[in-house]
């Protein structure tokens, strides 16, 4: 991971993960079809998420954000780290929309509508192509045969509750599912709550559709805050197969066009590149993780990022985001919270910055 690429890589996920903790026991039984009954239970919800991966629809997803970030322009450097940095504090300060296409487990198309661009993530079987209209270019992916559904920088519903069901533990109440509508289908909520007090998050609200089991709103709010601080949920959802055009997708003559590959063989290759690196950019190592249930910090070692390379502009973007502490410097969130230490570590939770920099000594 390059360096210019820090907080893409380290924010961006843990705003997801930041609304889960370790494992989810409670689903080990539970019934596997789609909920339609007058009074199911939470794992039954839950567990009928399953189903809806081979599902067929076409929807419109949007994604809202209020996390207390200061807002930025986007775009602004390219491949620098004030460029990926300010189109990732984007993400995290405005509302997006998307169309969303999927047809199964091995057919997505996801269209992030922006002011006179778009980007596009499409998969159709082992190929893999995104699209920037902006910056005109492309990339090709093509997939080992057991790949999993490829990150697409587009966070959806489903994903978030996936990750949130992995995150039920003694930890957290979960409430009785309630009914409610989302995009015109009818569908069961239930909440999940932190129960220790360590934490930013104030509880986990997923939206599950009666009859298919798909995921069709999750929010996620702060401790305190009475606005979400993410929400990602569908306006409009049609079922039904869609064209078959819209799972093809072939380059404009003038793009550039970058091919990838995520072989075994290469990905061996480039994982051991990224670990024997020695320009002061990311290592490539593993996090550590210590806490528990909501308050888990994640800890990426010294070295993982240099600051003493950056150039003006990335240094004042820097500046601007975070804030000098105690060994570092450090940025919190209404719902997440980021620390970078003076020797290049970085830590982040969901919990308050003084619990970052107490974990980092």
């Amino acid at each position: 991971m390059k360096k210019s690429a820090w907080l893409p890589a380290v924010i961006a996920p843990v705003v997801v993960a930041a609304a889960v903790a370790v494992a989810a026991p409670m689903i080990a039984n539970a019934a596997n079809d789609p909920i339609a009954g007058t009074d199911p239970s939470a794992a039954d919800v839950i567990a009928s998420i399953a189903k809806s991966s081979d599902a067929q629809y076409s929807g419109k997803l949007v994604q809202t954000s209020d996390l207390g970030l200061p807002e930025l322009p986007t775009g602004s450097g390219g491949s620098s780290l004030e460029g990926n940095a300010s189109d990732v504090l984007g993400l995290l300060t405005s509302s997006h929309t998307a169309r969303v296409y999927v047809d199964g487990a091995d057919k997505q198309r996801v269209q992030l509508l922006q002011q006179l661009a778009e980007q596009d993530v499409v998969r159709n079987g082992s190929d893999v192509w995104t699209w920037d209209s902006k910056e005109r270019t492309a990339t090709h992916v093509t997939l080992p045969k057991d790949a999993a559904k490829p990150e697409d920088g587009t966070t959806t519903p489903a994903e978030i509750a996936e990750r949130a069901v992995q995150g039920i533990t003694p930890t957290t109440k979960v409430s009785k599912p309630t009914e409610v509508r989302v995009a015109g289908q009818d569908a069961w909520q239930i909440t999940l709550t932190p129960k220790s007090s360590g934490t930013l998050v104030g509880a986990v609200r997923l939206a599950v559709d009666q009859q298919t089991g798909l995921p069709l709103r999750a929010t996620i709010e702060a401790a305190g805050q009475d606005d979400p601080a993410v929400q990602v949920g569908f306006t409009s959802l049609s079922y039904g197969a869609p064209a078959a055009r819209l799972f093809d997708f072939t380059p404009p003559a003038n793009a550039k066009v970058e091919t990838k590959d995520l072989s075994d063989a290469g990905a061996h290759a480039k994982g051991d590149a990224d670990h024997h690196r020695t320009d002061g950019s990311a290592t490539g190592a593993d996090p550590t993780f210590t806490g528990k249930g909501w308050s888990t910090i994640a800890e990426l070692p010294a070295g993982t990022v240099d600051r003493s390379g950056l150039g003006d502009d990335a240094s004042g973007l820097l500046n601007q985001v975070t804030k000098a502490v105690d060994g570092g410097r450090a940025v919190q969130t209404s719902l997440v919270s980021v620390y970078l230490t003076d020797d290049g570590r970085v830590l982040a939770g969901a919990v308050p910055v003084s619990a970052l920099v107490a974990a980092a000594k």
